[in-house]
C-alpha cells in the first residue's frame, strides 16, 4: 500500500489549498478514504471520507462546508478542497484507507503527509 500526499502549501487566512493523494498497490475503488490531520506529538484527527464509489461524503464538524473531499477511482486519486482556511487548520495532512469508523489512527501515521500552513 502507497499514499502519497500533494498540494499543502503556504496560505493566506481564509484561502484555498486542494490536497490531491496518489494511491497504490490496492484495489483503491474497493474502499472508503480518509483525509486526517496531525498536530506533531498527538493522534490523528479525522477530517472527512468517502465511500468507495464517491457516492457518500462525510465531515467532522470542523470541515463541514469549508471542505470537500472527492476521488477519481479511473486515476486512484483523492482530493480534498479547503476554502476559508483558518489558523486551527495550520498542520500535516495525511490520506488513509477507511471510513469514519474503520480508519486506523496507527496506519494514518504512517505516509509522509502534506503540510498545510495558514498565515494571519
Amino acid at each position: 500500500v502507497q499514499l502519497v500526499e500533494s498540494g499543502g502549501g503556504v496560505v493566506q487566512f481564509g484561502g484555498s489549498l486542494r490536497l490531491s493523494c496518489a494511491a497504490s498497490g490496492f484495489p483503491f475503488e474497493r474502499y472508503s478514504m480518509s483525509w486526517v490531520r496531525q498536530v506533531p506529538g498527538k493522534e490523528p484527527e479525522w477530517v472527512s471520507a468517502i465511500d468507495a464509489d464517491g457516492s457518500s461524503t462525510y465531515y467532522a464538524d470542523s470541515a463541514e462546508g469549508r471542505f470537500t473531499i472527492s476521488r477519481d477511482n479511473a486515476k486512484n486519486r483523492l482530493d480534498l478542497q479547503m476554502s476559508g482556511l483558518k489558523s486551527d487548520d495550520t498542520t500535516l495532512y495525511r490520506c488513509t484507507i477507511g471510513s469514519r469508523q474503520t480508519w486506523s489512527p496507527f496506519a494514518a501515521s504512517q505516509g509522509q503527509g502534506t503540510q498545510v500552513t495558514v498565515s494571519s
